[in-house]
């Protein structure tokens, strides 16, 4: 749909393959983070600088499903605004469906003038949010 400029708004599509993609880069970064662990552990190398490292693979492990978390909850909060934006476009829908009935009604009622009036009236595009603030043309009340 289109919004103020041309540009698009309310793409549900686009929001939760965003949220699908930062899914898949968390579950690539908590496997990251088990593999530094696992190789690190596997090293045969020994002694302080040995303890060091590991310790430090450790930290970095922690650090990376930190990440993974993050990258959770952002999806998780793209996901939640998909099904607000899907919300709100039906809200959109309605309105538009409500005020052709209304127009249909009128033009059953007037006929060729309600056409004519209508000529006067910046309607909003279809699927547009404005439809949600449009003020009824009198001859509709």
């Amino acid at each position: 749909m289109d919004g103020a400029g041309g540009s698009r708004y309310g793409d549900v599509a686009v929001i939760r393959a965003l949220a699908t993609r930062l899914r898949e880069q968390a579950a690539e970064v908590a496997a990251e983070a088990e593999r530094l662990v696992r190789l690190a552990e596997a090293t045969g190398w020994t002694g302080r600088a040995a303890d060091a490292m590991r310790e430090r693979a450790h930290d970095g492990a922690r650090g990376l499903r930190r990440t993974a978390g993050l990258h959770e909850d952002a999806a998780e909060a793209l996901d939640r605004h998909a099904a607000e934006v899907e919300r709100r476009l039906e809200l959109v829908a309605g309105a538009e469906r409500t005020f052709a009935a209304l127009l249909d009604g009128a033009r059953d009622r007037l006929g060729g003038l309600v056409d004519r009036l209508l000529d006067q009236v910046a309607l909003p595009p279809p699927g547009h949010r404005d439809w949600l603030t449009f003020d009824l043309p009198r001859f509709l009340r």
